[in-house]
């Protein structure tokens, strides 16, 4: 049974084409992540599930009473009040019981009534019931339960929500929703505003989720594990593959070379079968054959391959080789107002290391990234480069390091005002920039167009040391995975701050865990951080910590080998067809020219008047044509084969 039924969705923005009369499903225990490039329509599609737009054409039919949430990306609001209490009030019916329940009390404190006392009190029993079940469901327990595992403090329960950030209030917002247990949960990028910590503790809360998700993510591990369909916005529309993000990936790869190979088949076929016409086309005995292929080419659909989507591909280039030494901090310490960050701190990065800083929100990674930037100034202490060290910093909010009055151009050209226009749109093309798109000014970008650009700046001006905060956070999942790329490549050191887990495991060789105003390091990646926790005992994980957040980066390594055995497998069994294939059409070669040759002789005075002498030529001419008929009729027969795979 369905859920939500999309029937012929269509919905235009300007002249853009998001959703062309698309048409899906979700069952009540679907797990689907929706994919695709930034701008495709994956927040619209959302959308138009929860109810909060209408498409142009089409609509969304969901089975009576089904209770749909949905997190957005941009900030949800939160009811004012103390925090646990404004999460406990996002849960539809809440109000109207207890509102019924005051009106029902009040009115028995005045009723004098007998009968109507006795009405009053078996109503007033039966709202209490409710409102004991209704707790028992979405309590103060369970809502303090959620808002602890999302990282708040217990101390934070009761602070009202009007002071909360952006980013608090974000998690308030997914606390609420967690708490009304929906039938169907739509999540927008809800990673972007959870540290390590939490999103272990959400990562596994919504593993034990038996209702229905509807899923947005750049985060490809965490992507993987919540998900058992995918929804995907293609260049020819909406398609649906079966299980998680990887087999998306392989099945798409196999979809697009097997469209390949019949494409090439059955160009290669008609070639031969215009080769045919034209041969004989001017051939009575042939003329009904000729007319045959030409009525099937007629007929023939044409075979489309996939249209390739057009994705972020970048290196890095070749930077100076720095000292050994790259960065060293000596006692550095740094307050707020009367809250300390840190104090003490000495740390040192050395050439070639990549290292991943995690820690809760609020712990300082950022202002340590802005203290090793030279971007803040520390309280106590020195920060000191190495010899030979150039650094590139990448702030998590981009408008500090882009002017959003000049143009896309504008902002990377001025970098190198020694390169030509020419230089700078071919780094802007590698971040999808082309044509008009680069005049257009920072300020009416996207937050992932701003990304790329923030990107483009690192690309022209080479730096040796790269300080990254939280980079993939306004990313796609395709760019994700390309700057993922990119960073392994890059010849200098790393140091970043990111709570994607496929980001840090696939590049981190040392971990910086900031807590408790020290930074306490271990070797390795997100995994092995993860285990040095596990080894320290149960008090040492977070909430939901007990499990280790993330695949095995080799993913990719797995998906490339699952494809050459599916090529090779392939291979076999199409290896005697080609065989056959080879063989038939180098007999029809050979019997074509005998066959030719006797035609040609036939054609000549001397042999057309002495039929003796004609006899051996027009009996190779009969059997070679008769043959050819049956090896035409085979070599079609064989190439059909082929074509099925």
């Amino acid at each position: 049974m369905s859920l939500v039924f999309a029937q012929a969705l269509s919905v235009r923005h300007g002249p853009k084409i998001l959703l062309d009369e698309e048409s899906f499903a979700l069952s009540p225990t679907d797990r689907v992540g929706l994919v695709g490039p930034n701008g495709a329509g994956k927040s619209t599609l959302l959308r138009l599930l929860a109810g909060e737009l209408e498409p142009d054409s089409g609509e969304v039919q969901r089975v009576s009473g089904t209770r749909v949430a949905y997190l957005p990306q941009e900030l949800s609001n939160v009811p004012d009040g103390p925090l646990a209490e404004a999460v406990m009030r996002q849960v539809p019916g809440r109000l109207k019981l207890t509102t019924e329940h005051e009106e029902i009390e009040a009115a028995l404190l005045t009723e004098t009534d007998e009968a109507e006392q006795l009405d009053l009190a078996q109503r007033l029993a039966d709202l209490e019931d409710l409102l004991a079940h209704f707790d028992a469901r979405f309590g103060r327990h369970r809502a303090e339960e959620i808002l602890l595992g999302l990282g708040f403090g217990p101390g934070e329960l009761e602070r009202p929500t009007g002071e909360l950030s952006g980013g608090w209030k974000m998690r308030a917002a997914l606390a609420g929703l967690l708490l009304t247990d929906p039938d169907l949960l739509l999540l927008d990028e809800p990673t972007n505003h959870l540290d390590v910590p939490s999103l272990a503790w959400f990562d596994e809360f919504l593993q034990k989720t038996r209702h229905a998700i509807v899923l947005v993510s750049h985060d490809r591990d965490f992507l993987n594990r919540q998900i058992a369909r995918v929804l995907s916005f293609e260049p020819e529309g909406l398609r649906s593959y079966p299980g998680d993000y990887d087999a998306y990936r392989q099945q798409r790869s196999r979809e697009a070379e097997q469209l390949r190979s019949r494409a090439e088949r059955q160009a290669k076929k008609r070639a031969e079968t215009e080769a045919f016409i034209e041969r004989f086309r001017a051939k009575a005995t042939k003329a009904r054959q000729v007319q045959s292929r030409e009525r099937m080419l007629e007929r023939e659909e044409r075979i489309e391959t996939l249209a390739e989507r057009k994705t972020v591909q970048f290196r890095f280039p070749e930077v100076a080789r720095s000292g050994r030494e790259v960065l060293r901090l000596e006692a550095v310490g740094h307050r707020f107002g009367g809250h300390v960050v840190f104090e003490g701190l000495s740390l040192k990065v050395l050439r070639g290391e990549r290292i991943a800083i995690v820690g809760a929100n609020g712990a300082g990674k950022t202002t340590l990234l802005r203290i090793a930037a030279g971007e803040l100034v520390p309280d106590a202490g020195a920060v000191a480069p190495g010899p030979h060290v150039s650094i590139g910093y990448f702030a998590q909010h981009h408008s500090a390091q882009l002017d959003p009055m000049k143009t896309v151009l504008d902002e990377i050209a001025q970098l190198v005002p020694d390169k030509p226009p020419s230089f700078v749109r071919g780094v802007l093309g590698a971040f999808l920039f082309s044509g008009d798109d680069v005049d257009k000014t920072i300020s009416v970008l996207s937050g992932g167009e701003r990304a790329r650009v923030a990107l483009a700046r690192l690309l022209v001006v080479p730096s040796n040391l790269l300080l990254m905060d939280e980079p993939t956070n306004h990313l796609d999942l395709d760019s994700s995975e390309a700057l993922i790329r990119a960073l392994a490549d890059y010849g200098g050191t790393l140091v970043f701050v990111s709570h994607n887990l496929s980001f840090v495991n696939q590049l981190a060789t040392r971990t910086w865990e900031v807590k408790d105003r020290r930074v306490h390091e271990w070797p390795g990646n997100l995994d092995d951080y993860w285990s040095h926790l596990r080894l320290q005992g149960p008090a040492a994980l977070p909430p939901g910590g007990s499990q280790t957040p993330s695949r095995a980066a080799a993913g990719e390594k797995e998906r490339k080998r699952l494809e050459a055995e599916a090529r090779q497998a392939r291979s076999a069994r199409e290896r005697p067809l080609r065989e056959e294939v080879a063989r038939l059409e180098r007999r029809i070669a050979e019997l074509e020219r005998v066959a030719k040759e006797s035609e040609a002789a036939l054609a000549t005075p001397e042999l057309f008047a002495d039929f003796e002498r004609a006899k051996p030529h027009l009996s190779a001419y009969r059997s070679a044509r008769a043959e050819l008929e049956a090896l035409y009729e085979r070599w079609a027969e064989v190439q059909a084969r082929l074509e099925e795979g």
